[in-house]
């Protein structure tokens, strides 16, 4: 019993890391960024989502590491927003460069991964 409550407790703890997501998606910022020829990076997450918490790991070393990119953020919870972006999950990340969707994946968690999807906006 100790054990499957630590192991609660764990799984639960981890999921709080995910409340530290910067949510900064507007449609005005997307817009403008779109029209700018900008690329643009566009992370759907949920709070009690494990595979988010390790996603934002990767996105806040992105961040650093694409710094002429825009990455935006919002939580599934926000239905206009996934409906505006033609989002159905959480941990999806998008690409977009000029107007145009380059790039799509649902529930990846390495860095070479999404590092080659960014690139794919480049």
């Amino acid at each position: 019993m100790k054990k499957l409550l630590f192991v609660l407790f764990f799984i639960l703890s981890a999921n709080v890391s995910t409340a530290e997501i910067e949510i900064n998606f507007t449609k005005d910022a997307f817009k403008s960024a779109q029209k700018s020829g900008k690329t643009v990076v566009v992370n759907s997450w949920s709070k009690w989502c494990y595979t988010c918490s390790k996603q934002e790991k990767i996105i806040k070393e992105a961040k650093k590491d694409f710094k002429d990119v825009l990455f935006l953020s919002y939580e599934q919870k926000n239905k206009d927003i996934a409906e505006f972006l033609n989002i159905d999950y959480r941990s999806t990340f998008v690409i977009y460069r000029d107007n145009k969707e380059v790039a799509r994946a649902i529930g990846i968690t390495k860095k070479e991964e999404i590092y080659t999807l960014i690139n794919k906006g480049i």
